[in-house]
């Protein structure tokens, strides 16, 4: 939970109408904007004047999560976007904890901000950039954060089923459909309550994982054959070029959960994806684990990254070849 102090301190500034700017992190998914979403709708009901605005686009298969169509990107239109920011009383930062996970851009302009910045986060090791720091590993999901820091304001009454349906959401897409080691007895039972408040789970949950195009299911039928294995190192990883991309007209959104499959292999508890992103000059990654092997550390070792402890992500601006290659040679060396 929350400290006591800044909770108080925070019922106070929310006490009268403010301008209030929600951010997701760069790349947001489903946590990330169900947060974001959660908290705007919250903050509507109050009278304040409330924006998401998000660095970068979000996935089109969260495009029906309520209200979607009124978050601001801030890549599509930095002056606005920044003219948003300067004229903010406070600034929320959800399901990230370092600036820099916005993108240089958005990055530069929070940093000559004098604003009085909020964060709820679940992830390793926060910056302190933060006024007011809601940061605890121990939950699945900001979402859920954002639930007990909704109740915490002695505003539970407000969580109608408009917040419900964004929280669930999150909860639900970064629990893994609630089957990773950080879901709790409380998570089950702060989802029952949502269940009680109006959230249609069955729908979401179609709405999440029940349907794709023909051309993401090409995609990953393409992905999982360029699968390799690393046995003796009980590791596995996936490739997809930004050739493999284009060729299957990936959109924003379609790779999301492929990394997964790699865990699904009997014997495997490391593995990763590496996505080709000629646009940005990098190769984007992302790991998962399970036991005890740290992804978070050796993203943040290895490839400038970071997460928890069984996901996490992290880049490198070599080529695909020199990326796996390197991948290989640190696997084989820290899991001699």
């Amino acid at each position: 939970m929350m400290n006591e102090p800044d909770i108080e301190a925070i019922k106070v500034l929310l006490a009268s109408p403010k301008k209030i700017t929600i951010i997701p992190h760069r790349n947001p998914d489903g946590d990330a904007m169900g947060s974001t979403l959660a908290l705007y709708h919250f903050l509507v009901q109050q009278q304040h004047d409330a924006v998401v605005l998000s660095p970068n686009e979000f996935p089109d298969f969260l495009a029906w999560l309520p209200s979607s169509d009124k978050v601001v990107v801030f890549e599509k239109d930095i002056e606005k976007g920044t003219q948003r920011l300067q004229e903010s009383d406070l600034i929320f930062t959800l399901d990230f904890n370092a600036l820099h996970r916005v993108g240089d851009t958005m990055e530069a302009v929070l940093k000559t901000l004098d604003k009085t910045f909020i964060m709820i986060d679940h992830h390793q090791f926060p910056d302190g950039f933060a006024k007011y720091t809601f940061s605890d590993t121990s939950y699945g999901s900001t979402c859920e954060m954002v639930y007990h820091f909704i109740q915490q304001l002695d505003l539970g009454n407000l969580i109608d089923k408009t917040v419900a349906t964004c929280i669930y959401t999150g909860i639900v897409t970064d629990s893994g459909s609630f089957r990773f080691p950080a879901t709790t007895s409380t998570t089950h039972r702060v989802v029952a309550d949502l269940i009680d408040r109006g959230v249609e789970n069955s729908a979401i949950h179609n709405q999440l994982f029940d349907t794709s195009s023909y051309n993401r299911l090409q995609l990953l039928g393409r992905a999982l054959q360029n699968m390799k294995l690393m046995p003796e190192y009980k590791t596995s990883y996936i490739t997809l070029s930004q050739k493999e991309l284009d060729h299957f007209n990936c959109q924003k959104g379609d790779t999301e959960g492929i990394v997964n499959y790699g865990l699904t292999i009997d014997g495997i508890d490391l593995t990763a994806i590496f996505i080709e992103n000629k646009d940005e000059g990098i190769v984007k990654i992302s790991f998962r684990s399970q036991g005890s092997f740290d992804v978070n550390q050796f993203s943040r070792s290895y490839f400038g990254g970071g997460g928890h402890i069984n996901a996490a992500g992290g880049k490198s601006v070599k080529s695909l070849p020199e990326t796996i290659a390197e991948f290989e040679r640190i696997v084989k060396e820290v899991k001699k």
